[in-house]
């Protein structure tokens, strides 16, 4: 497979070095030189990333037949890029970077005002025909406008990824991800960025995909992961798997690149997104490894919710029918507690102004695909209150023999995690009186993402208070069916295998 990227390139420069006096003659710190070293920026960056994945990479770019466009040539050669040069009138364009102890104190830009490339070669247009994917990597200096450019993207079969700049052309009608960050994305909308970061992201970012006739269009968060907008109304909210503070400086670049790689390699647009803010995430952190750390500074109201209450909430009599009177008023207790805890947390982030997200679920066996749906609902506000389907309602869903646990003991170990702050159990098939309670802001749901899709029946009653529905993506390969399943396979192998044991040793013993 061939990744084609077409785009601007430009020679970054990072000048390190040590500032210990402030100059005599101006007001300005003495930055003394330790170190310089020069990479790819722009389009180029995004090709060398995306070289380093081990995919083929053709870079159609412009550059300029001077000093900088030479070093610029054979540092992407060196890393394996093939280079589609168009001609260049005036200088390769520079960005200059003047950093002591890992901050940016100045930058310089070099090459002046953008200027227009040259004509096209026939080899570009062909390298174009042949590609598997396209990113267009636009930084604002005329690649992205070249009119036979812009042809040849709007002819192509291949999927194209665009990621624009404010100062450069829309996208050509048809193409399948436009990626503006969020900064970008509401000023190419016009969006004041009224409401919340999330709501503004989902408003520009559905308005730019109508404007631009794109397929999907997902606007980058940083630190908070993606939103992606698409042809049904519900977003995919991705969050940013960890959180380092390393140097942003290519994120978009890295992101860019890695969902133009997955969906040339066939991926939903839906899969390329997740990839794609995985890939950005890792960029940032260098070298490190560690995961993102835990939400801090979560409330206690659903740990006494859902932890204080009696372990003993079964009866012992002798008689069934006491003990079931025993277990209702648990039960009953139990629910009781769960929406008082949930009323204080909701009372307390209301009235600081917060945002209160929720999400709902059986929560039957509580795995990792849980755990990162929750904690992915929990970054989007301020506190998070579960829904938690009663065993009765559970056993409408899901059959008489579920579920495995009982609503109790789901609800402590939902109230011992830290990224929940409430649990709050409802005997309905669907929550939609809790939710009519609670008024939460952000209403999450974990699903197996299909790119576009009927709207959730919960939207509809969330619009009523100006509330938001969100999806965030599961952890693949973790389903508590799956898990059952699994458990019953293994358990009906050893019943199998213990059978055959015993029918030996009675043939052997003959």
């Amino acid at each position: 497979m061939k990744l084609v990227i077409v785009g601007d390139t430009l020679l970054d420069r990072d000048v390190d070095g040590s500032v210990r006096r402030i100059a005599p003659d101006a007001p300005a710190p003495v930055l003394d030189e330790e170190s310089v070293r020069e990479r790819p920026g722009g389009a180029g960056l995004a090709a060398v990333l995306a070289r380093r994945q081990g995919y083929k990479v053709s870079l159609v770019t412009a550059i300029a037949a001077d000093e900088p466009g030479a070093r610029l040539t054979r540092l992407l050669t060196e890393a394996g890029v093939e280079v589609y040069p168009l001609p260049l009138p005036g200088a390769t364009p520079e960005k200059v970077r003047l950093r002591a102890a890992g901050q940016v104190l100045l930058r310089l830009d070099r090459g002046g005002p953008p200027v227009p490339p040259g004509d096209v070669p026939s080899a570009v247009l062909d390298v174009l025909r042949d590609a598997g994917a396209i990113l267009v990597s636009d930084y604002g200096r005329g690649v992205a406008r070249h009119p036979a450019l812009r042809t040849a993207l709007e002819e192509t079969k291949a999927p194209v990824v665009w990621d624009p700049h404010p100062n450069g052309p829309a996208p050509v009608a048809n193409v399948r991800l436009v990626t503006p960050n969020e900064s970008e994305a509401l000023r190419l909308a016009g969006d004041a960025g009224n409401g919340s970061k999330l709501a503004a992201a989902q408003r520009s970012g559905h308005q730019l995909r109508q404007r631009w006739r794109a397929g999907a269009v997902v606007v980058t968060c940083g630190a908070r992961g993606a939103v992606l907008c698409h042809s049904g109304p519900t977003p995919l909210v991705v969050p940013a798997p960890r959180v380092s503070a390393g140097d942003t400086c290519g994120a978009g670049d890295s992101f860019a690149a890695a969902a133009a790689i997955a969906l040339a390699n066939g991926a939903l647009v839906s899969e390329a997104v997740q990839q794609a803010v995985e890939a950005a995430s890792a960029y940032v952190a260098g070298d490190k490894t560690a995961a993102a750390g835990k939400p801090a500074g979560h409330g206690t109201a659903g740990d006494r919710a859902a932890g204080d209450r009696s372990a003993g909430s079964k009866a012992t009599g002798d008689k069934a029918a006491e003990d079931k009177a025993v277990e209702d008023k648990a039960a009953e207790e139990d629910k009781a507690a769960t929406a008082g805890g949930a009323s204080e947390v909701v009372a307390r982030v209301r009235a600081s102004g917060g945002t209160i997200v929720a999400t709902g679920g059986c929560f039957d066996l509580l795995h990792t695909g849980h755990l990162a749906t929750l904690r992915a609902a929990r970054s989007l506000g301020d506190c998070l209150i579960v829904c938690l389907n009663s065993d009765d309602s559970v056993r409408r869903l899901k059959g008489p023999d579920r579920p495995l646990n009982t609503e109790a003991d789901r609800a402590r170990l939902l109230a011992a995690l830290d990224c929940v702050d409430a649990v709050v159990i409802f005997d309905e098939p669907t929550p939609e009186s809790v939710l009519a309670w609670l008024r939460p802001d952000i209403w999450v749901k974990g699903g197996d993402y299909a790119d576009g899709g009927p709207e959730m029946p919960e939207a509809e009653l969330m619009k009523r208070w100006g509330g938001q529905t969100v999806i965030v993506p599961y952890l693949d390969g973790r389903s508590t069916t799956k898990t059952i399943q699994a458990a019953k396979t293994i358990q009906a192998a050893k019943t199998i295998q213990a059978a055959k044991t015993i029918q030996a040793a009675k043939t052997g013993g003959q």
